[in-house]
């Protein structure tokens, strides 16, 4: 019998997928439900469960060797436990054990969605074949993950490059983290559609209040919804700059939702990044959309679980050259 697959979760704020991944990183059944966000922890816990349940009902179920999850962190990996920011119901979560329970104690492998993302994005996207780089994720809310020195870095409890909640308006509004002028707090997309309803933005007819909807005014010449993506891309070079200060990373690769937008988010990212990214050593930096879209969650949650090399645990493994 074969063992060649994955069975990948991809755990966010908005929705709950899951896949069976080849050890080439092509995706053979892809299921999906929508996260009860507000609900108590076991509502959410339930919807994991359903989405399991679909794959174990494919016959491919049987060639599962692993199990790796990509979830919203903050999360743990050494402990197996979950604080998604925008999954209240899950503080400390046992996420691990639970999906353990539920697919016969196959191997579990916990990272971020960030690094989740990086991995993806390294193995077979916008980041393959670079060094040093910061892959952003850029949705509901903010997260990252690193590539340092060729391999994923995830740290020790799976969150490194969590870029989204690194301060850059010290006065700024308080977010959900505790911290005040996050990234996510300027940047996700529910916040750019608040700045810019706040400013006097007014959505069309059919009531969208999304950033994709800001972003279509915004093409239009919006001021208040330009002046919203505008200010969004400030605070990502700014984290950005910070980052590269830090690792002296070659390459920001910014994929999710709201790097939808195209020009509407990468001009104002590349012009502000001029500005804070000025020491010698970080002005060659480059910023290029993702190319994993919707499939880097799953494809990088799989990678995490694929068998390592002998000297290599299996997160690094996720993001070998």
């Amino acid at each position: 019998m074969q063992n060649d697959l994955v069975a990948a979760l991809d755990v966010g704020g908005t929705k709950i997928a899951a896949g069976l991944v080849d050890t080439d990183g092509r995706i053979h059944l892809r299921v999906r439900r929508p996260t009860p966000a507000r609900e108590d922890a076991e509502t959410v816990m339930d919807a994991v469960t359903a989405v399991l349940g679909e794959l174990r009902g494919s016959p491919l179920w049987t060639r599962v060797s692993a199990v790796g999850i990509g979830s919203a962190g903050p999360v743990d990996a050494s402990a197996g436990t979950v604080s998604p920011v925008n999954v209240p119901g899950w503080r400390a979560f046992p996420l691990v054990e639970r999906v353990r329970l539920t697919t016969g104690e196959l191997p579990v492998e916990l990272i971020g969605d960030g690094a989740a993302m990086a991995a993806a994005e390294h193995w077979q996207g916008a980041a393959r074949g670079c060094r040093d780089a910061l892959c952003m994720v850029v949705s509901t809310g903010v997260g990252g993950g690193l590539i340092i020195g060729g391999r994923l870095h995830p740290g020790p409890t799976g969150n490194a490059g969590h870029i989204g909640h690194i301060s850059v308006d010290l006065d700024g509004d308080l977010c959900p983290c505790g911290g005040r002028g996050c990234v996510e707090r300027i940047a996700s997309g529910p916040n750019i559609a608040r700045r810019a309803l706040a400013n006097g933005w007014r959505p069309g007819p059919g009531g969208d209040t999304s950033a994709a909807a800001v972003a279509a005014a915004a093409r239009a010449g919006d001021p208040a919804a330009v002046a919203s993506f505008e200010r969004a891309a400030r605070a990502l070079a700014a984290g950005i700059a910070a980052t590269a200060g830090l690792v002296e990373i070659e390459t920001a690769v910014v994929g999710g939702g709201v790097a939808g937008a195209g020009d509407v988010l990468f001009v104002p990212l590349r012009r502000a990044l001029r500005e804070y990214a000025t020491l010698s050593f970080v002005r060659g930096l480059t910023v290029v959309p993702a190319l994993m879209g919707t499939d880097a969650g799953l494809v990088g949650a799989a990678a995490a679980a694929l068998p390592a090399r002998p000297e290599e645990p299996a997160a690094i493994a996720a993001g070998r050259p």
